[in-house]
């Protein structure tokens, strides 16, 4: 397996608007998840952390110049393992005991976490045969209908479950833009896990599909817009 020096284990694409995608391009597709760091006047958010692999705040130092928030989509093992690096982590209600004692079985890293999953390993001691997330207990919840300040940009929180219990996507009004999570991106879904739920599934992505979007930036894969997610949604609804 190849190895790669851990100052390139990330990559940071500066997309629009104080919007940036994060994320670990030697993770296979699949396994990779997009971390959203969404930039405020007064604070800024990001929306899932990674493999924990490599360390977020010693690689990309500018993410902490403002105040933080570290806001779970949920706590499957792609999307917090970096979350133990911040001091302010929100999180779902439904999942908080997730992020607090996670392990091998409820964050789904006993089931996804091998050679499959990288195209190269990061030249550190944390071996994937040795992985572990780290506890990261939330100092916050976050629930439906709550609003994420950062000072000239509000994001509501919407309670997405069916994927997982506690999956939240973060939807901004003002820009008619969605921030996703794993309820739904454009790739193979994930229906099936331990706690995932179809029915909660399909009420989340019929709530979705009235909301009038223009661009969503979802948990895995390429960003697409408001036409492509209804198209998708009604996709879905046939198949199900």
């Amino acid at each position: 397996m190849k190895i790669v020096s851990r100052d390139k284990w990330f990559e940071v694409r500066h997309c629009y608007d104080g919007i940036s995608l994060i994320h670990e391009p030697y993770i296979r597709p699949f396994y990779r998840c997009n971390l959203w760091h969404i930039q405020g006047r007064d604070k800024d958010v990001l929306l899932d952390s990674g493999s924990g692999l490599v360390s977020l705040r010693e690689q990309l130092p500018w993410l902490t110049e403002k105040p933080l928030m570290a806001v779970a989509s949920h706590c499957h093992f792609d999307h917090i393992a970096g979350h133990h690096e911040f001091s302010e982590r929100l999180v779902h209600p439904a999942e908080a005991d997730i992020l607090a004692r996670p392990d091998g079985a409820n964050t789904l890293s006993t089931a996804f976490v091998g050679d499959d999953m990288f195209e190269a390993h990061p030249d550190c001691p944390l071996c994937y045969a040795e992985y572990r997330v780290k506890a990261a207990p939330a100092t916050g919840f976050v629930e439906d209908g709550d609003v994420l300040d950062l000072g000239n940009r509000v994001l509501q929180v919407l309670h997405t479950p069916g994927h997982s219990p506690g999956g939240i996507s973060l939807w901004e009004a003002k820009t008619q833009t969605l921030f996703s999570g794993d309820i739904i991106y454009d790739g193979p879904l994930i229906e099936d896990a331990y706690h995932s739920n179809i029915e909660h599934y399909a009420a989340s992505l019929e709530r979705l599909r009235r909301l009038p979007v223009r661009t969503v930036h979802g948990g895995h894969f390429e960003s697409f817009s408001g036409e492509r997610l209804r198209g998708m949604i009604d996709d879905w609804m046939n198949s199900h």
